[in-house]
This record gives structure tokens, sequence and C-alpha cells, in this order.
């Protein structure tokens, strides 16, 4: 798996996720139990994993609606 986004808003973890699925690319979010340890804080950030495959094409999907992948 090759890390495609890193947030601390799980908002948008849950848009990549739903836009990349409506694309067909399989993606793994990765730390979203994260808050139990960091009290809810928000401060430890998430992150998106896709097949080192797809990771082009889930690039262009996440870029094309406005995401920034902060990587």
């Amino acid at each position: 798996m090759r890390e495609l986004l890193r947030t601390t808003d799980p908002t948008v973890i849950a848009f990549a996720t739903a836009l990349l699925r409506g694309e067909g690319i399989d993606c793994f979010p990765l730390d979203h139990n994260m808050s139990v340890l960091e009290g809810s804080l928000g401060i430890l950030p998430r992150r998106l994993m896709v097949h080192p495959d797809d990771y082009d094409d889930a690039r262009v999907v996440i870029t094309d609606n406005g995401i920034d992948p902060g990587l």
C-alpha cells in the first residue's frame, strides 16, 4: 500500500474514500482509531492508502475534486 493522503480532517478522508470507491479504486483508511489515544483532539493525522498500481489514478481523482494530498 502507498500513502495517498494525510490529514487531520476526518471528513476529507471520508470524501476521498467515497470518490475513490466511486471510481473503482480500492483504498484503506489508516489511523482512524487514533482519536482514542489522542483524546479526540484531532492532532494526529489520518492516512488514506491505495495500491501502488492505483496511486497515479487515485491522485488525479482527489486533486481534480479539490483535495490537496499534502504530500
